[in-house]
């Protein structure tokens, strides 16, 4: 049953468990929900050189998720992770504020073991985030996964308060 204050069109399946996150809105059961559209998204993954099928899903702060695969291409400079793809769609549809990501991946599409962001990802993801407060999900299943924040990732990240 959908709560008075959750937003209509919300992807998120509650149910009762400790929050994870700084942010109210991650719990267990969302990060439960987050992992199963990531790996849904990694069917989509266009990979014909690596054969390695990644897949996100991104939260909004307003319980919006957006998800990624990773696309390919054959001079390999021009490719695209699955989290900036998430990222890139929801900053293309004006979103800015961000929860959480949940990151999945194997060769083949086989899911051996966790698929952490590339360094080009952090990068990509410190521009939109607290990394104090953000939460990278890494996961090999909806019940074996490991839980980082940004900063733990990306110490000592350069974002937009550098400059």
């Amino acid at each position: 049953m959908q709560r008075e204050d959750e937003p209509k069109n919300s992807l998120i399946q509650r149910e009762k468990g400790e929050l994870l996150g700084k942010q109210s809105i991650v719990s267990r059961s969302v990060v439960k929900n987050l992992i199963r559209e990531a790996m849904e998204s990694m069917e989509h993954a266009y990979n014909p050189y690596s054969h390695f099928y990644v897949g996100s899903a991104l939260l909004t702060s307003r319980q919006k998720i957006y998800t990624g695969c990773n696309i390919e291409n054959a001079s390999y400079t021009p490719t695209n992770c699955a989290e900036r793809t998430a990222f890139f769609k929801a900053v293309s549809e004006g979103e800015r504020d961000f929860a959480a990501i949940a990151i999945v991946g194997g060769k083949e599409g086989i899911i051996t073991d966790y698929c952490p962001p590339c360094g080009v990802c952090r990068q990509v993801i410190r521009e939109f985030v607290d990394p104090k407060q953000f939460l990278v999900i890494l996961a090999k299943s909806e019940e074996d996964y490991l839980l980082f924040f940004l900063e733990e990732l990306l110490p000592m990240g350069f974002g937009p308060e550098s400059l």
